[in-house]
């Protein structure tokens, strides 16, 4: 049976969502429809809790994004011209998401835990990405994960002792809000570990992606992102089937 009243309130969401997001640069307008659609997916097909970790995530990533903006701009390292972001960013951030959201669907299990822990750690790659990214461009001390080699703020592959402590930051930040949206009658349960160390790790498998698939012209931005996400959300599942 539907849910009408859920319904309208994620329709209202998703809408606030692609206006806001357009009207504050953060989205281009192909970027802010794309929100829309996905945000009904996950939000109709999993839960609004589901969306409002979405929300979070999307301000979260405005903030970094903006952070310092002109010397990014001075760069050349911003997204777009202002740090606004496409329907391709929007897809390699939400796809994975997305995809959890239908199986949790089609199997009848959007009230299960198992299935929310998993999304949340594809939200913790995501954001744990976007911080150590945003942040990270910053530092003058980089090297590509695979070899150590000092490489240029902004390459494929490359980490720093800031942009890691970053994407710890962000992976734990993005856990905490999401667990507390999930779960608000249990807090202390230990396997909100889960998206923090899955988040942490997929931003590294980010990394290595982009230190080889991607540098060899194998896979391009988009779709290191979405590996990146996959591989935190499947971690996280496993180690659910293990414990």
């Amino acid at each position: 049976m539907i849910d009408w009243l859920s319904l309208a309130i994620v329709l209202v969401l998703c809408i606030i969502l692609g206006v806001l997001s357009f009207r504050f640069g953060l989205l281009t307008a192909s970027g802010s429809i794309a929100a829309f659609i996905l945000g009904m997916i996950i939000g109709g097909l999993g839960s609004i809790g589901w969306l409002l970790i979405l929300v979070f995530f999307t301000v979260f990533g405005f903030i970094v994004t903006r952070y310092r903006i002109e010397e990014k701009m001075e760069m050349g390292l911003q997204e777009g011209k202002k740090g606004e972001r496409t329907h391709l960013n929007v897809l390699a951030n939400a796809f994975v998401p997305a995809v959890v959201a239908i199986l949790a669907w089609a199997l009848q299990m959007q009230q299960e835990a198992i299935p929310a822990i998993v999304y949340l750690s594809a939200i913790s790659v995501a954001a744990s990405d976007t911080v150590a990214s945003e942040m990270g461009i910053l530092s003058r001390k980089v090297r590509l994960i695979t070899t150590f080699e000092k490489v240029e703020p902004g390459i494929d592959g490359g980490v720093s002792a800031y942009g890691t402590m970053w994407a710890l930051l962000g992976a734990v930040g993005a856990s905490i809000f999401g667990w507390i949206v999930l779960f608000p009658d249990d807090l202390l349960n230990p396997l909100i570990l889960i998206p923090i160390i899955t988040g942490f790790i997929g931003c590294n498998i980010d990394s290595l992606v982009g230190a080889t698939l991607e540098r060899g012209g194998y896979v391009g931005k988009l779709g290191t992102n979405m590996i990146s996400m996959a591989c935190g959300a499947l971690l996280a599942f496993t180690i659910l089937m293990l414990i």
